[in-house]
C-alpha cells in the first residue's frame, strides 16, 4: 500500500516561488548529498535500475539544489544523483533555489515521504523532525499531509523501542505490526528477548499478540499475589509485635503454603521457664 503524501509540497512551503524556474546543467562533481537527508538506506539495486534507465533516456526530472560555498547541496533527487555518478555523467539537469536550512530539511523530508519504500521507522522519523521542527502537533501535521491522526502517532510510537529493536524493523525482520504488538509488553525489560523470539520463530503478528496478552496477564497475577504476599506479611509482623510485647522477647512468625510456625527466642533457662509459666498462666 502507498504511504506517498495526501497533500503537495505547496501545503507546507507557500512562500516558496512557484512560477517557472529555469533549469540548468551543473557538474555532478560539484554536487553534495544532503546534510538533512533523514533516508538512512539507498537500495543499491533500485540505483541500479534507475542508472540503467538514466543511460538510455536521461535524467527525466531535474534535481534541486541550494547553490552552497562548494558547489551544490542536493535538496531533493539524492538517488537520481547517485545513479547519475554510476552512470558516468558529467552533469545533471537542475534548479537552483534559495532556501534556508529549515526550508531545505524540511522539502527533503517531504520528498521522501512522498515516496512508497520507506521503512516504517524512516517515515516516523520523517514524521517526528517535521514535528519537532514546525513546532506543531500530530494532529496538525495529519491535516496538513492528508494522513490520519492514528496513522502518524502510531508510527512515531515506534521510536520508543528499544534500539535494537528499531534497527530490526528498520531492515524489514520486524514489520509494522510486530512493532505495534510489542509497544504493549508491559515489562519493558522483555522487549528485547521476545524480539530475538519472534525472528527466532518467525511468528506471524496474531501470533505475537496472543503471546504479548499472555505475558501481561502472567505479570498481573503475579502482581496481585505480591500485594497478596504483602498484605499477609503486614498481618505477620503485627502478630509478632503483640506477642513480642506480651513475652518480653523476640518471635518470628513463619507461614508456609501447607503450615506454620512461631519461633520465640529465649536467653537462659530462667528465661524459659518465664516464658512456660506465662502460658500456663494463660
Amino acid at each position: 500500500m502507498a504511504r506517498g503524501l495526501g497533500k503537495g509540497l505547496d501545503a507546507f512551503f507557500t512562500d516558496v516561488e512557484n512560477g517557472e524556474e529555469s533549469i540548468q546543467e551543473i557538474s555532478v562533481k560539484q554536487c553534495r548529498p544532503n546534510p538533512y537527508q533523514p533516508r538512512k538506506r539507498f537500495d543499491s539495486k533500485a540505483i541500479q535500475e534507475l542508472q540503467a534507465s538514466i543511460e538510455e533516456h536521461g535524467i527525466l526530472q531535474p534535481l534541486i539544489v541550494r547553490k552552497s560555498i562548494k558547489g551544490y547541496e542536493i535538496v531533493v533527487g539524492e538517488r537520481r544523483y547517485r545513479a547519475a555518478k554510476e552512470a558516468g555523467l558529467d552533469k545533471v539537469p537542475a534548479i537552483v533555489r534559495e532556501l534556508t536550512d529549515k526550508q531545505m530539511m524540511e522539502l527533503a523530508l517531504l520528498e521522501n515521504l512522498q515516496r512508497e519504500d520507506l521503512s516504517p521507522i524512516e517515515e516516523a522519523e520523517a514524521y517526528k523532525q517535521l514535528i519537532d521542527e514546525l513546532g506543531i502537533t500530530q494532529e496538525t501535521l495529519a491535516k496538513r499531509l492528508g494522513k490520519s491522526r492514528s496513522h502518524i502517532a502510531n508510527l512515531v510510537r515506534l521510536l520508543s523501542l528499544p534500539d535494537p529493536i528499531i534497527a530490526w524493523i528498520n531492515e524489514g525482520k520486524l514489520s509494522m505490526g510486530h512493532g505495534r504488538a510489542l509497544l504493549g509488553l508491559k515489562d519493558k525489560e522483555k522487549l528485547v528477548p521476545i524480539a530475538e523470539k519472534i525472528q527466532a520463530d518467525i511468528m506471524n503478528v496474531r501470533q505475537v499478540e496472543l503471546l504479548i496478552t499472555q505475558l501481561n496477564d502472567n505479570k498481573q497475577k503475579k502482581k496481585e499475589k505480591d500485594r497478596s504476599n504483602k498484605h499477609k506479611d503486614i498481618f505477620l509482623q503485627e502478630q509478632e509485635a503483640v506477642l513480642r510485647d506480651q513475652l518480653g522477647t523476640g518471635v518470628t512468625i513463619h507461614r508456609g503454603k501447607r503450615k506454620g510456625k512461631i519461633e520465640i527466642e529465649f536467653f537462659t533457662d530462667d528465661d524459659l521457664n518465664r516464658i512456660l509459666e506465662m502460658f500456663e498462666t494463660k
